[in-house]
């Protein structure tokens, strides 16, 4: 004969509740959200924190909140004018409305480094290489502002484009280089010519001042004497302008075959007595 145990049938049942508690029983950490679904029907997006899902008939798929950091694979790109340079690039992004990052693709992350892709391409195609390598913040904007609105139906929101390294061929290196040098010869040269045209200017100030001022020209003469006087040389020749010599003399000069000083001594001629 068959004896039911009752104590047996009260074990099997604390034990189905107790499999249905753990299978309904989720924790969810603050950066994660769960997108619930009824019978396979979005129902809502709960967490963080415990939440409680019927058994069998919800199923629950974690999202994570967190800005996600995607390298974007080195892309072969043809510029406008016709160089071929590879890019990649980092992408950041991160979910803003879980429920479309689940439903409307079918994997997003995935999707979006294909995006990625083909946009760094699209957009770097249309520049030269000039403002590829000058202009990166424009082009890292341009590159945002499309991704951003293309997977705004997603749920995502792309927070920053960076483009991180522009690889050239040796032939186009060594251009550049020959360029930046003829550049910086060309700014030596400008240079240069500029600081010519200062000092001529300089000096043809100098001159008029020494023009309309001949005691300058006298002080400009005697501190080239100074100058000259301090040198280690044993003969110097140095010509003498009566022009100076009125100036230290106070604009008199001697008269050949006439004596000042006996002048002063004997004022009146001697008479002659005959």
């Amino acid at each position: 004969m068959f004896y039911y145990d009752a104590s047996l049938g009260y074990v099997l049942v604390l034990f189905l509740i107790f499999v249905v508690l753990i299978k309904s029983v989720r924790v969810l950490r603050e950066y994660q959200r769960a997108v619930v679904f009824t019978l396979g029907r979005f129902t809502a997006v709960r967490g963080p924190g415990l939440i409680l899902v019927i058994p069998f008939l919800q199923q629950i798929v974690r999202v994570d909140l967190r800005v996600v950091t995607m390298d974007v694979p080195a892309q072969d790109v043809i510029s406008r004018d016709n160089i071929s340079v590879k890019v990649n690039a980092v992408v950041y992004f991160k979910v803003v409305a879980p429920e479309k990052a689940i439903i409307q693709v079918e994997n997003y992350l995935n999707a979006t480094s294909q995006l990625a892709q083909t946009t760094l391409r699209a957009v770097l195609g249309k520049h030269e290489l000039d403002d590829m390598l000058s202009e990166r913040e424009k082009l890292n904007l341009d590159i945002q502002r499309i991704l951003d609105e293309q997977t705004d139906s997603w749920g995502i929101k792309v927070t920053n484009v960076e483009i991180k390294h522009i690889d050239l061929n040796d032939t186009m290196v060594r251009a550049i280089a020959r360029q930046a040098e003829a550049e910086r010869e060309r700014r030596a040269k400008v240079i240069h010519a500029d600081g010519e045209r200062q000092a001529a200017e300089a000096l043809r100030e100098a001159a008029l001042v020494l023009a309309t001022q001949p005691s300058a020209m006298q002080l400009r003469y005697l501190q080239t004497l100074t100058q000259i006087a301090g040198d280690k040389s044993s003969t110097i020749v140095f010509p003498l302008p009566v022009e100076l010599l009125k100036g230290l003399m106070g604009g008199q000069t001697a008269t050949p075959g006439h004596n000042n000083l006996e002048q002063d001594r004997n004022p009146d001629p001697p008479i002659n007595p005959s």
